[in-house]
């Protein structure tokens, strides 16, 4: 499979399987990363070869199915406003094929207090919004969870948090996690495999 972005070749001929568990992407600056998990849930399609997910062709599939199935959580939290209730509830609007939103039950699997579905998104701390953006995705009921840097922008303390309840996640229900990050200790501590790109690209060009 090979992918490109503003012209620029940041995936070639990449052959790989991605299995069951917890999986981390690692790499430098220009590596594709980003880009890979792009192409996992249909928001870009590679140049050239094919993705398989369940072994059909992710070009047959329903984008707003695939989205649904395989559940992006981006680096940094984007809210819509209103309360966290209806952030949650907003995966039904994203994707048709979702089922009615269990907003108390995300909140809970993604480490937050059913309360908090009544607090005001524009008043949380950079943490418990990264948490509200993986409630919605579960609110999803993926197979997939993916994963772009979701604790860059936290602290220690918050990083911690959201790698035990991620820890959970996957013991728990059973998901299959693709993990993007820079850190290859949390790699190591979240995943029982690793991908690691390279790339020639000079660093500070090209995708992450």
């Amino acid at each position: 499979m090979t992918a490109k972005r503003g012209g620029r070749i940041v995936l070639e001929a990449l052959d790989i399987e991605i299995g069951e568990g917890a999986t981390a992407v690692v790499g430098p600056s220009g590596a594709g990363k980003s880009t890979l998990l792009r192409l996992l849930n249909r928001l870009a399609d590679p140049d050239s070869g094919r993705v398989l997910f369940g072994g059909r062709d992710l070009r047959d599939l329903d984008p707003l199915e695939v989205r649904r199935r395989a559940a992006l959580v981006p680096q940094l939290p984007a809210l819509l406003g209103g309360t966290v209730g209806d952030e949650v509830g907003a995966a039904r609007r994203f994707c048709r094929q979702a089922p009615e939103p269990d907003v108390e039950g995300s909140l809970s699997r993604a480490g937050l207090d059913p309360g908090y579905a009544t607090r005001r998104s524009d008043r949380l701390s950079v943490g418990e919004a990264q948490r509200v953006m993986l409630a919605r995705a579960l609110a999803l009921e993926p197979e997939v969870l993916l994963l772009d840097e979701p604790t860059s922008a936290l602290d220690a303390a918050a990083r911690d948090e959201i790698e035990w309840t991620l820890q959970n996640l996957e013991t728990e229900r059973s998901l299959t996690v693709v993990l993007v990050t820079h850190d290859r200790a949390q790699a190591k501590r979240l995943a029982t495999r690793t991908i690691e790109l390279s790339t020639a690209i000079p660093a500070g060009e090209g995708s992450r």
